[in-house]
């Protein structure tokens, strides 16, 4: 492997959503940096090495690497980097009305660390979006699902199945992107938003579909496999 290959490993193209954090703190930097040399501050100085300093966090929290799908009908993939905190049994989100029959639940939280673009776990046609405005505890905990900030989509197999996805703002996100509409088809891996800074996505399976990962372990969104339908 070739040594640029091997930097577009680590290396990632930002998401659109890093653009004004990017602007702003680039601008910060060039006229704090150059008005304290020019003033002979030393105050502005490091300023403006702060603000190449937030630059360069938010090139990374935003990275929107490309991501290899299995190609296979059959199988939900994990709908975002992180680590699982939870496996269990729990009725859907009431917001989606789509029964009250537990089902699997994967909640999978992602540190400021982590790459935040959410992925779809499956093919299928988005048929409800809800956002709920809440509160923003630490995302690891399990009352997060309930207090917390979110917006939660269901998704119906081409089968008729349904499963749902769930963003969940955390301790330090205070934004959660969605680019999908109600109605819209779309494809497994495929992105369809972002939560800002810190956060959690809880995956519901289909009625009767088990769950194939554990607490701890670590998911790569759009090609970890986190159950087969």
């Amino acid at each position: 492997m070739s040594l640029l290959q091997s930097l577009k490993l680590v290396v990632a193209r930002p998401h659109p959503e890093a653009r004004p954090f990017l602007l702003a703190s680039a601008a910060s930097a060039v006229v704090t940096y150059w008005a304290g040399r020019k003033l002979r501050c030393p105050m502005l100085r490091r300023a403006g090495h702060a603000s190449m300093g937030f630059f360069g966090f938010c090139l990374y929290f935003f990275r929107d690497p490309e991501r290899v799908t299995p190609a296979r009908a059959d199988i939900a993939v994990a709908p975002a980097d992180g680590h699982i905190v939870s496996v269990e049994k729990i009725a859907p989100p009431k917001e989606l009305n789509m029964g009250t029959t537990p089902v699997w639940r994967i909640a999978t939280f992602l540190s400021v660390l982590d790459v935040h673009v959410n992925r779809m776990p499956a093919a299928g046609t988005v048929t409800a979006i809800a956002y709920h405005p809440g509160l923003f505890l630490n995302a690891s905990l399990d009352k997060a699902s309930e207090q917390n900030e979110r917006n939660a989509l269901s998704l119906t197999l081409p089968d008729g199945r349904m499963m749902a996805v769930v963003q969940i703002a955390g301790l330090v996100a205070r934004r959660i992107v969605c680019s999908v509409t109600e109605g819209m088809k779309v494809e497994t891996g495929e992105r369809f938003g972002l939560i800002r800074f810190g956060s959690r996505t809880d995956l519901y399976l289909p009625p009767g579909v088990e769950p194939l990962v554990s607490v701890g372990q670590t998911m790569v969104g759009g090609e970890t496999v986190m159950a087969r339908l």
